[in-house]
């Protein structure tokens, strides 16, 4: 039989583990990104007051009454000098909620706030809300995007795993008290991974989009889209033009989606996406990397070719096997770029990185060839650049 543990004992191994220092994976490098050992939140950081009743009159035996499986997918931003993530929180129940945690560095000591976040509801209550992105916008407001899941009212009684995705949209001041605006309309296509830029264009709000055919499969659709937007309280997709578009054979054959709001560098937005592919295993979830335009964010002027985050070592086993995501990036004053990624839907990672760094990963990395006799005649010219660059210098 287990041995009952106090509340005491509990918390002291929680503050263990938020004091933990993370330190830098050397089993990785590639020069573009710090991988880091620890995962930066996991269900083990979620308060010991959020799952136990810790009253031993009301249980005495000290049983979990309202677990926590996984915590994963985070929005991210700066907030009041701190990194903030709001990060998808899922009990055993296969509910997903919201709560914000804080840390100093941004690569350690994440601690939640005293509560999650109870996001208001419209009048068709979600029945699951996860995979939130923040943006502070130009306006002033803090916007939360996230989705919206439903069952599928058009599926017949016994299918019971039909579901229906939108795009749920609040906005905030304090990352506290929550206005739920009405989802986004949309043409009739499901919408997830919505992500609102952080300025007008034009003055607009710019939305990058993804509209599938069915809740889990991109159909007929492109890939990643954009729409403008005259009022964020009654958002609505009007034109939607695809500009980052599925392709075959590729990282992104099967789906990909805007992850984070993109930064602003010198050189453009910078833009992180996971693309999806399929093999013997399942699904493969990676991201990648491109630049667009600062006057047009939709015109794409550097793509560099294969992916820039995929799952490796721990990080590929978990609730769903072989998946990274992202959905939050914050740019540190001092030009330090922090890339929170989640792995296997179970646990949140940061990948540390700066502006320069990247700007000259997307300009400088080689296209994706898209054939086999292009890519080796891509690695040819720098291998036999690498050969002169040796010989000229006295070192083959």
């Amino acid at each position: 039989m287990p041995t009952p543990k106090t509340y005491a004992e509990l918390k002291q191994a929680q503050e263990q583990l938020i004091a933990r220092k993370n330190r830098v994976d050397t089993r990785f490098y590639n020069g573009i990104y710090d991988r880091f050992v620890d995962p930066v939140l996991t269900h083990e950081h979620v308060p010991i007051e959020w799952r136990f009743d810790i009253n031993p009159a009301t249980n005495p035996l000290m049983l979990e009454r309202l677990g926590v499986g996984t915590v994963f997918n985070a929005g991210a931003m700066e907030f009041n000098g701190k990194i903030v993530v709001a990060a998808r929180v899922e009990g055993v129940d296969r509910k997903s909620f919201f709560a914000i945690a804080e840390s100093e560095t941004g690569i350690d000591g994440f601690r939640f706030w005293d509560e999650p976040i109870l996001m208001p509801e419209t009048d068709n209550p979600d029945t699951n809300v996860y995979d939130m992105r923040l943006t502070q916008h130009q306006d002033g407001w803090i916007y939360g995007l996230f989705c919206s899941e439903r069952r599928d009212p058009k599926a017949p009684p016994h299918d019971q795993s039909a579901a229906f995705a939108s795009c749920g949209i609040a906005r905030t001041k304090d990352l506290k008290t929550w206005q739920r605006l009405p989802d986004l309309k949309t043409s009739g296509a499901q919408q997830r991974n919505v992500v609102l830029h952080p300025e007008f264009v034009n003055g607009k709000y710019l939305l990058y989009t993804r509209p599938t055919d069915s809740f889990i499969d991109a159909g007929t659709q492109g890939g990643i889209a954009y729409t403008l937007v005259d009022d964020m309280t009654k958002a609505a997709v009007g034109e939607e033009i695809v500009f980052d578009r599925r392709l075959y054979h590729t990282i992104k054959e099967v789906k990909n989606g805007q992850g984070a709001p993109p930064v602003k560098t010198p050189k453009g937005w910078l833009h992180v996406a996971h693309g999806v592919r399929n093999c013997a295993a399942g699904a493969r979830y990676v991201l990648y990397a491109f630049m667009t335009d600062l006057a047009e964010p939709w015109k794409v002027i550097a793509a560099p070719g294969g992916h820039l985050i995929a799952p490796l070592f721990e990080e590929r086993v978990g609730d769903v096997s072989n998946v990274v995501f992202s959905n939050g990036m914050v740019l540190r004053k001092n030009g330090e770029l922090l890339i929170y990624y989640a792995s296997s839907d179970t646990r949140l990672h940061v990948a540390r990185t700066d502006v320069e760094r990247m700007i000259d990963y997307c300009f400088n990395t080689p296209p994706d060839g898209l054939r086999s006799y292009a890519c080796v005649q891509q690695r040819l010219d720098l291998i036999r650049r690498n050969r002169e660059y040796l010989a000229r210098a006295g070192k083959a």
